[in-house]
């Protein structure tokens, strides 16, 4: 990001979180808050370790949900200290460098549009290996697994170097961003001028990066649900049908928490009511994710048993259509 000379704002951006709330009810929310990032970033970094240390979770549908919690666990790790530390500090915000804004806001869209890819190509799996499962060994190798991760990773990537790009292009009149973070509603709403172009980009990105992968998403799941009902015996349909219901529940609270977020335009916005939410989706939502996998998944809970009881360690289950 240059400092050019038609840079206006001061050299740092304010991010004031809730700086103006009363100084207890910030402590309370730090006391409330702490425990569920801890448990977020444990439940994330156990379902990864998982599935890279079981044999029995050496399928393509676990290395997906490894690399889903992996990508989970950078998004916390990327996000909520600084939110956290600013529960404690002195009224005012937090001053950041615009190169450590810049950052914070090229990682977040980064990691939430690899996530968002990663659900789209474990809907890939479920569909290959539910409606397809003849020719699924032949389909889902770990070299085309590997291909699809990086590639998810890549379009994140990109996506998040050509937004913050745009963004950090403009003028700002103004450094202080009325969000726990530097998202990307909260610094563009700061820019001198006319803001148009970069606010079609972004809603140009959220089409992109919500809409088309949802919609093959539920298209997926639905020709999925279609084959489990039709075949099988009850035990196999209902074991299928618990990991499609978990998968997709993980995919509707994901898309539908970005979709709120970020396909408004900025006039329809409110950056306080934003800020709020931002409460939910950085603190509770990732906390459900590991959640839904672990409770329901017979699979992830005999993994576990086997890793804290070495010594009973029982019949591994075939995952392939867990």
């Amino acid at each position: 990001m240059s400092h050019s000379s038609n840079w206006t704002a001061p050299q740092e951006f304010i991010i004031l979180g809730f700086s103006g709330w009363p100084q207890w009810l910030r402590v309370l929310l730090f006391a409330l808050l702490l425990p569920l990032y801890l448990a977020t970033l444990a439940g994330n970094l156990v379902i990864l370790g998982l599935a890279v240390a079981d044999a029995a979770l050496h399928t393509p549908m676990y290395f997906f949900l490894g690399a889903l919690s992996a990508v989970e666990a950078a998004y916390t790790l990327v996000l909520t200290p600084r939110m956290l530390a600013g529960f404690l500090l002195p009224p005012g915000g937090q001053a950041v460098a615009p190169s450590t804004c810049a950052a914070q806001m090229g990682l977040f869209v980064a990691l939430g549009g690899s996530e968002c890819l990663l659900l789209a190509a474990m809907a890939l799996d479920r569909y290959l290996a539910i409606c397809r499962p003849l020719y699924y060994p032949q389909l889902m190798t770990q070299g085309l697994c590997w291909r699809l991760l990086v590639s998810c990773c890549a379009g994140g990537s990109v996506l998040a170097a050509g937004l913050t790009t745009a963004i950090f292009q403009l003028s700002f009149c103004s450094g202080m961003v009325n969000h726990v973070f530097c998202d990307l509603p909260a610094v563009l709403v700061l820019a001198c001028g006319s803001r148009d172009l970069q606010e079609h980009v972004l809603l140009a990105a959220c089409l992109l990066l919500l809409v088309l992968p949802l919609a093959l998403i539920l298209l997926s799941y639905t020709r999925v649900l279609v084959v489990i009902l039709g075949v099988g015996g009850a035990a196999g349909r209902r074991k299928a049908f618990n990991t499609v219901a978990s998968h997709l529940t993980v995919a509707v609270l994901h898309y539908g928490c970005a979709t709120v977020m970020y396909a408004r335009p900025l006039r329809s916005r409110n950056l306080e009511e934003d800020k709020l939410a931002s409460l939910i989706y950085i603190n509770l939502t990732p906390l459900l994710y590991p959640a839904i996998y672990t409770l329901r998944n017979r699979d992830v809970q005999g993994a576990l048993q086997r890793v804290l009881s070495p010594g009973t360690r029982g019949t591994a289950h075939q995952a392939g259509v867990a």
